[in-house]
């Protein structure tokens, strides 16, 4: 009996001692869970992280406002042609609508009996033939004059039709404008409330402005651009960007004094006689593409996935370009932002 009490006590001792290990592991455990957790917990975003993303976001909605805006005045210059041909048809029909009025009345008066009674009845039928053969022409006359005036209505309905569509367009376009113009102004207004609550130091790694002795040291590397662009054009529109540096950023502008990123650009290569198209969004696609190890001064590299930011290449991996409104028109690292493409537009 003794034996086999002893032989009970031993499992119930170990069942004890396996659980209390249990619950020193698992305490342990815990422990270390929770200790890793500490460890593993992220660290806080850098303090400008928030204001890129603002003015990322900013600059996506900037280039859909320039998007819409060039549609809209697309459509609103459409519907000014159209208006000015309106009114050159209606001129037009005015004057065929004269024209028929005339042989109508001309025809009243020459009617009322049978033309055989009338031969009859005429003191001079050869008069009379003579008269009647006039009044067959002034018919034809009349039938060409009805068909030019039924033409003409259709084309100033064609017209309206096409103008009410323009309208319509417009009218579109510019909500999309009123739209994105907020988006732009939220972001920004939140972008500097974020800076507002930075350091000095902080907001000087945002808004920095290269100083003097930077822009005159880069008047070497302004002419090394310029020798090692692929043409007399490129060269140019590096030529203007150099020129430009310094120049504020704004929303929607295109020069001479202000600009946003595609606005920079657009103003650049139309110095030297190219036109290229409002946004980002068309510009990458208004050349040859080239990849980055091919990039030479003068063509446009563009960044982020969504290609919403774009800056002219210079040479030596850096490009000028106008990154924010806190930050003016600069020379910065093509590495700075997430490279998307590049394109050759001459």
């Amino acid at each position: 009996m003794a034996a086999h009490r002893r032989s009970r006590q031993r499992p119930v001792g170990g069942t004890t001692a396996r659980a209390a290990v249990t619950v020193v592991l698992a305490g342990t455990a815990t422990a270390a869970g929770f200790d890793g957790a500490a460890h593993a917990a992220p660290r806080p975003a850098p303090a400008g992280a928030d204001v890129d993303r603002l003015y990322r976001e900013a600059e996506v909605a900037t280039e859909k406002y320039n998007g819409a805006k060039e549609k809209a005045d697309s459509a609103r210059e459409r519907l000014r042609d159209l208006q000015d041909e309106t009114a050159r048809a209606q001129a037009r029909l005015n004057k065929a609508r004269e024209a028929l009025g005339t042989v109508a009345a001309a025809q009243y008066r020459a009617g009322g009996l049978d033309p055989a009674l009338r031969l009859m009845l005429s003191d001079d039928p050869d008069a009379y033939l003579d008269g009647a053969a006039l009044a067959e022409r002034a018919g034809s006359r009349h039938h060409a004059e009805l068909g030019r005036v039924r033409a003409q209505l259709r084309e100033i309905e064609k017209l309206r039709g096409a103008a009410r569509v323009e309208v319509k367009t417009l009218t579109t376009r510019r909500s999309e404008l009123g739209r994105h113009k907020r988006t732009i102004t939220e972001k920004l207004s939140a972008a500097r409330q974020a800076l507002s609550r930075m350091s000095p130091e902080e907001r000087a790694g945002i808004t920095g402005v290269p100083g003097r002795a930077a822009r005159s040291a880069g008047g070497t590397a302004r002419d090394t651009a310029l020798s090692q662009a692929p043409n007399a054009r490129a060269a140019q529109a590096v030529a203007y960007a150099h020129q430009k540096l310094g120049s504020p950023y704004v929303w929607g502008a295109t020069g001479p004094d202000a600009f946003d990123c595609s606005g920079l650009v657009l103003a650049a290569y139309r110095s030297a006689g190219v036109s290229l198209p409002r946004t980002t969004y068309a510009q990458i696609d208004a050349g040859r593409r080239v990849s980055r190890s091919e990039l030479l001064p003068g063509d446009l590299v563009f960044f982020y996935s969504g290609i919403s930011h774009v800056g002219l290449y210079i040479g030596n991996g850096q490009m000028i370009h106008a990154p924010n409104p806190s930050a003016p028109v600069r020379v910065a690292p093509v590495d700075q932002m997430p490279f998307a493409a590049a394109t050759r537009v001459v």
